[in-house]
């Protein structure tokens, strides 16, 4: 069975999407978290993931001895060990699409993540409100993000057909889109809520909802509560 370490799920984005794959895909596997520390740099955070990963970062996967430490890559690899489930899309079109997408969410949207870190529990509207004045890549990134959800070939759907490796990696974007309350189009909150809806969604969201981790250096726009 696989092993698949992670952070918390309330603020570990590239942890959510393999974690989604697996989950959506009924690929059976033992889920493993590691937990940021309070403090930076503090806790044994680190050690417990460079006992694994040399890199020290997760999400890690491991199946019979073999260790993939990048979510792209573990995304790929799952594909290639189940290719009867369509994690990329059968149509060849369509898979090419999600591969472009997919990639260039991996390798950009630098200011939505430095902006808006992924935080599920929080409500930061006021945040996300200044935050769109203020930052112009900011905005130029939502509008690239709200293009490429606008190109899906059905309106009532996911950005390749069905559920596949792009929506899970554009899922931690629509937690930040809701914890900012970024303004969207209707067709994009539309996807949103498809999203949402998805039954691995909920699971993540749930789990995220159910820790109880407070994690200083990732909560810069919020007190903790007494």
């Amino acid at each position: 069975m696989y092993q698949l370490y992670i952070a918390n799920k309330n603020y570990s984005s590239w942890s959510m999407r393999p974690w989604l794959l697996l989950k959506a895909f009924n690929v059976p596997f033992e889920e493993i978290i590691i937990p940021f520390p309070s403090e930076r740099n503090t806790g044994p955070f680190k050690q417990d993931v460079l006992a694994i990963n040399p890199n020290g970062k997760v999400p890690v996967l491991l199946d019979d001895g073999l260790m993939l430490w990048d979510s792209l890559a573990i995304c790929e690899y799952l594909a290639e060990q189940h290719p009867d489930q369509a994690l990329w899309p059968q149509d060849v079109k369509q898979r090419a699409r999600a591969r472009c997408i997919t990639a260039e969410m991996h390798s950009g949207f630098a200011s939505l993540r430095n902006a808006c870190g992924m935080n599920i529990r929080a409500h930061l509207a006021e945040v996300g409100k200044r935050l769109w004045q203020d930052n112009a890549e900011l905005r130029q990134e939502v509008a690239r993000i709200e293009q490429i959800w606008s190109e899906r070939p059905n309106g009532n759907g996911f950005l390749c057909g069905e559920f596949s490796i792009a929506d899970g990696f554009y899922a931690p974007v629509v937690t930040r889109l809701m914890t900012y309350a970024l303004p969207v189009s209707e067709y994009t909150r539309k996807y949103m809520q498809i999203m949402l809806q998805h039954p691995a969604m909920q699971a993540w969201i749930d789990g995220a909802l159910q820790e109880d981790v407070w994690v200083n250096y990732l909560e810069s726009y919020q007190q903790k509560p007494l």
